[in-house]
């Protein structure tokens, strides 16, 4: 086969191009390089392939310092520069609001983005004991497959996190449930006295004495909180009554906010802070003002924005979570203008939405899924300003098609938060003004 040129990368950060009239998507491609490749699966309306050989690379290829990038499926990007990799999540986002949502941003936010490296405060790491490898491995899945990746170490986790790895196989061969024990999910907070590092085990079977000792020397000679996770996240216990609290500031706002370990927070608490930041500048609330915060979880958006002085109504689907919010807004002394509901945003209608009163503005937050029926829903009156977050592309267009074309309102800016470097994932977020 004859090299091709890469025209576009996609959203899992692999490489375009046509081939006979037909897309290739190819696994190490830049754009801008002309590469040989490899078809390594054939399908109806696009091929899979990699590359053989670079006959003219990208000015921004860059090689990948982790040694387990290829074979590790956390990280896709490693091989662009960093600053490339945002202008690439610029691309993909504009590329997005255009062909699925036909509408173009009056304004392109400058992106948003921070430290490369070490950034991950939650992750959700496997575990299996694999006998042809030496035993138990601890990580993230291979690239496109259920399989361990076998790797001691991880440049996107916090250093002392990264160096843990191998001490975590040793403790889990140690014990006796090491073939029931499938997960572990890292959970980071702070306080005053810095940075605290929770582990929640999932357990299939219940630990022996001689497991529990072994978990509790751990945790006191790393300073680790462990839970214990039998169940759904309901379920989980600590292992021993925990020292400190988890949680994590906004200092800009004067906030702190608790969280327990299985709760959402976002992966990067350094962006975040930057984030929560352009969405209050964007949303623009004020003394007098309604404001609706969808998808709020434990108030990340809801209590900055009473911060200015605005009336907030926080919306979220999870009981649990609006539990963990109402406790942050009285333990932030908001709980006299911000108040919280349990509500499926999912399935909102005009007469859901108009239960919690007239609304001057709203910030939207949702999964990847997006929010079409929410949109769809929103009051006609008074509503002249919508700030959406988004974690999908794809969704955040076909929802912003709805908001302009069917709903009256004018997408006045959008742009990226670099939340997740040296991987395809796309955070964004966008203003739309009506009125």
């Amino acid at each position: 086969m004859d090299p091709v040129v890469i025209t576009a990368l996609d959203q899992e950060g692999r490489g375009i191009a046509r081939v006979e009239g037909k897309t290739v998507f190819i696994d190490g491609a830049l754009i801008g390089e002309c590469v040989s490749i490899e078809v390594v699966q054939h399908k109806r309306n696009h091929d899979l392939a990699r590359v053989t050989e670079i006959h003219r690379a990208s000015p921004a290829r860059t090689t990948p310092p982790c040694p387990y990038f290829g074979i590790c499926g956390g990280c896709s990007l490693q091989h662009l520069d960093p600053t490339a990799q945002v202008a690439v999540k610029q691309r993909v986002l504009e590329d997005a609001l255009w062909h699925i949502g036909r509408v173009r941003a009056d304004q392109l936010l400058a992106p948003i983005h921070g430290t490369t490296w070490g950034y991950r405060h939650r992750a959700r790491l496997s575990v299996r004991d694999v006998a042809k490898k030496g035993g138990i491995l601890v990580g993230f899945h291979e690239r496109r497959s259920s399989y361990v990746a076998d790797m001691k170490s991880c440049l996107v986790l916090p250093t002392r996190i990264s160096n843990l790895l191998p001490e975590l196989r040793a403790l889990i061969a140690r014990l006796s449930i090491r073939n029931q024990l499938p997960q572990i999910e890292l959970s980071i907070g702070e306080d005053k006295e810095g940075p605290i590092d929770a582990l929640v085990l999932r357990i299939l079977a219940p630990l022996e004495t001689a497991d529990r000792r072994e978990l509790e020397a751990f945790a006191a000679v790393h300073d680790v909180q462990l839970y214990l996770q039998a169940a759904g996240p309901a379920s989980v216990q600590p292992l021993q009554v925990p020292g400190r609290t988890l949680s994590y500031g906004l200092p800009e706002f004067g906030l702190t906010l608790e969280f327990e370990p299985t709760d959402f927070t976002q992966v990067n608490a350094g962006l975040n802070r930057v984030l929560v930041r352009r969405a209050v500048g964007l949303l623009e609330p004020n003394p007098g003002e309604t404001v609706a915060d969808f998808f709020c979880g434990l108030g990340n958006f809801t209590l900055p924005i009473g911060r200015r002085g605005a009336t907030v109504i926080g919306v979220d689907g999870s009981r649990s979570l609006i539990v963990r919010a109402e406790a942050n807004a009285q333990r932030n002394s908001l709980a006299g203008i911000v108040r919280f509901a349990v509500a499926n945003l999912f399935e909102a209608t005009r007469d859901s939405i108009a239960e919690w009163g007239a609304l001057d503005k709203a910030l939207l937050d949702p999964p990847r899924e997006g929010a079409i029926e929410l949109v769809k829903a929103l009051p006609e009156e008074r509503l002249s300003r919508l700030v959406y977050v988004s974690c999908n592309p794809a969704t955040l267009a076909r929802d912003a098609a709805v908001l302009v074309h069917q709903r009256g309102f004018a997408l006045s800016a959008a742009g990226v938060a670099n939340m997740f470097p040296h991987t395809a994932h796309v955070e964004s977020i966008a203003l739309f003004t009506r009125g």
